[in-house]
């Protein structure tokens, strides 16, 4: 029985600290004795020596916010362990729903009039034009498929990542992030060719051609198939 409780816990070591797998298939009663007797061995008791940092994988559990403090509470009896983060496959319903507004792309088609505010909580593909008074606002990236003449505020809620991409780039405000409308380093191009603007590693806003985006944003889309 010794053993089988023994099972339900595996540590690996990484050059980073301390990995714990923990088995999701028995009771959570059960994988706290079980930590707590894999803990309690000799050679993991250190009362010195430097702080560990460990990550627990608890695979396809879900564990609340009191699950997850006593979990991190056997760790930390071990006064050089210190835990870092506690990652479960498993998310509740309102985690979920979030992440797909977050990542999904909105399409919309339509002339956005001065006055007009459009938010969407992914990212945005705006078929038409932005018109001077008009503002388009995103938590994700903005591609405007027509011209940008008003205000684009991409990243709202934080992420510097996030760019902007434009037919025909003449906004009177960009904003990134909390980034706005840090001079770019050169004017627009007169023409067809579509521009993006999106932030460096200076925190400046650069505006550059579209194809730029294939190197500076290689994680922009999921595509990974070749032509």
């Amino acid at each position: 029985m010794k053993v089988q409780k023994q099972q339900y816990v595996t540590i690996k070591g990484t050059k980073d600290g301390l990995t714990l797998h923990l088995d999701d298939s028995c009771s959570f009663d059960q994988l706290l004795h079980a930590l707590e007797e894999m803990l309690s061995l000799k050679h993991y008791i250190k009362e010195a020596g430097p702080v560990i940092g460990v990550k627990v994988k608890v695979g396809d559990r879900f564990v609340n916010r009191e699950q997850q403090e006593k979990l991190a509470s056997v760790i930390m009896k071990n006064r050089n362990l210190i835990v870092e983060i506690i990652e479960s496959n498993v998310m509740t319903k309102d985690e979920a729903v979030r992440l797909k507004e977050e990542t999904e792309v909105v399409s919309v088609a339509k002339v956005i009039r001065s006055g007009q505010v459009l938010k969407v909580k992914g990212d945005l593909l705006l078929i038409g034009d932005v018109n001077p008074g008009g503002t388009i606002i995103a938590a994700g990236n903005i591609f405007v498929l027509g011209a940008l003449k008003g205000i684009a505020h991409a990243g709202a809620n934080g992420n510097q990542k996030a760019v902007i991409a434009a037919s025909l780039m003449k906004p009177t405000q960009l904003r990134i992030s909390e980034i706005i409308n840090r001079a770019p380093d050169r004017l627009p191009i007169e023409g067809n060719e579509m521009e993006c603007a999106y932030i460096n590693e200076n925190d400046e806003m650069i505006i550059d051609r579209l194809q730029q985006l294939t190197h500076l944003r290689p994680n922009l889309t999921r595509f990974e198939g070749g032509i």
